[in-house]
């Protein structure tokens, strides 16, 4: 199936957020957390715009930035109608996400950082196997070949290798790249995921519950354009602890039927 030719069923969502009118199904739903982001997250929304093809959504999660990111969002979604917008308290990128997927509408759910550190070009390549009927769960790898990456922290990539194989070990998948931002999941799937990790934990939640569900999981190379701290990158040394402590918690401690709600 192409993208231009993909269509889908309805989801039985109906939004509860700007917009509220607006509640036929669409192909794919961008979930785009922000958290000050004001120097990026214009660029990244016109880019998604120019680049998808498909009938689309972005919503746009604004989590209690203290800069000009509300402001700018909202004046993009005045002039964008498949923009939607959600303002909530800070609660971190987990929590962004929660809200986002709970009134998304897409067959397919796609996360999009509000930084420049991924390429919104590259969504067509992610969720090609989806739409090719190959696969449930897609992931953006930074580590298989890849066109272009920014050259930065090795502690960072160490952390990254040792969380990964880790996660490997407990959910029998052969994963590159866990913690990557481009995750894409067929939207029933993620709509019905429970999900309480806080912060950057939900990105080893969701893949320990995929495991647990039987999906078929794919990978595909993406670029990656990484950000240093002076740039925004908010990313610690606690996120990785709390990681391996996700790893066995959602692996061990969590069985399927607690993993997942009966869907609607």
């Amino acid at each position: 199936m192409t993208l231009q030719g993909c269509r889908v069923l309805s989801c039985g969502y109906t939004p509860s957020v700007r917009s509220e009118t607006n509640t036929a199904p669409v192909t794919l739903s961008i979930i785009m957390p922000a958290y000050n982001e004001e120097r990026t997250i214009e660029s990244v929304v016109r880019r998604v715009v120019q680049e998808i093809a498909c009938d689309f959504e972005l919503i746009i999660v604004n989590d209690g930035s203290k800069d000009k990111t509300p402001e700018i969002i909202e004046k993009l979604a005045a002039t964008e109608p498949r923009i939607r917008t959600i303002h909530k308290k800070n609660g971190g990128k987990a929590s962004a996400l929660k809200e986002g997927f709970a009134v998304s509408r897409g067959d397919i759910v796609i996360i999009q950082d509000a930084d420049l550190e991924y390429d919104p070009s590259e969504i067509v390549h992610v969720i090609q196997p989806i739409l090719d009927g190959k696969a449930d769960v897609v992931y953006g790898s930074r580590f298989l070949v890849r066109r272009a990456a920014r050259v930065l922290y090795y502690y960072h990539y160490v952390a990254n290798r040792v969380i990964t194989m880790t996660s490997n070990l407990l959910t029998n998948l052969n994963m590159t790249d866990v913690e990557t931002g481009y995750k894409a999941i067929r939207g029933p799937i993620i709509r019905t995921m429970v999900l309480t990790a806080h912060g950057f934990g939900i990105e080893i939640e969701i893949t320990a519950k995929v495991a647990k569900c039987k999906a078929a999981v794919y990978e595909v190379p993406i670029s990656y354009y990484g950000r240093t701290y002076e740039e925004g990158k908010k990313i610690g040394v606690w996120d990785g602890v709390m990681a391996l402590w996700y790893i066995f918690q959602f692996n061990l401690f969590w069985n399927r039927e607690q993993s997942f709600r009966k869907s609607k």
